[in-house]
């Protein structure tokens, strides 16, 4: 089963939409395969290409979803991209969206994090609370076992 993913800024409306294909949902989450669809664009370490494989989770109760993106044709793990934001909603039984909240966490194939984006995260208009949610999200994903999925 198809379904359109939405991203969404901090004011709540749509700035990109894609189909991702089902391929597991749970209570919380659903886990969809993509293919990145934009143009080529460095990241970090590695050079994200269009037509690259990104296996995404997204959760309704938590702050963030994963992407895992392997290379197109070689399969290679090239890392995970976090977007932290608020929690997933299906806006239709064939649609889900999410906000996303400019702070993200890059993790490589080998490990290594980056926190991205800290200061268009700092000049969004946000109460202390959903600061605090971000942030407390962010040392979540921060804490995981990335090497031990490696």
């Amino acid at each position: 089963m198809k379904i359109t993913v939405v991203k969404r800024n901090a004011a709540g409306e749509a700035v990109w939409q894609y189909l991702g294909e089902v391929l597991a949902r749970g209570e919380n989450y659903v886990q969809l395969l993509a293919h990145f669809n934009r143009p080529d664009q460095p990241l970090m370490d590695t050079v994200l290409r269009t037509g690259d494989v990104f296996l995404e989770t997204f959760y309704t109760d938590r702050w963030y979803n994963v992407f895992e993106i392997r290379d197109r044709e070689s399969d290679a793990l090239k890392g995970w991209y976090c977007n932290l934001g608020r929690p997933a909603v299906w806006d239709a039984p064939e649609v889900i969206s999410y906000v996303d909240l400019a702070l993200d966490l890059w993790v490589s194939s080998t490990g290594q994090q980056t926190v991205l984006d800290e200061d268009e995260f700092a000049a969004l208009d946000l109460d202390e609370k959903t600061r605090r949610r971000v942030r407390a999200a962010l040392g979540e994903l921060q804490a995981m076992p990335w090497r031990q999925l490696l």
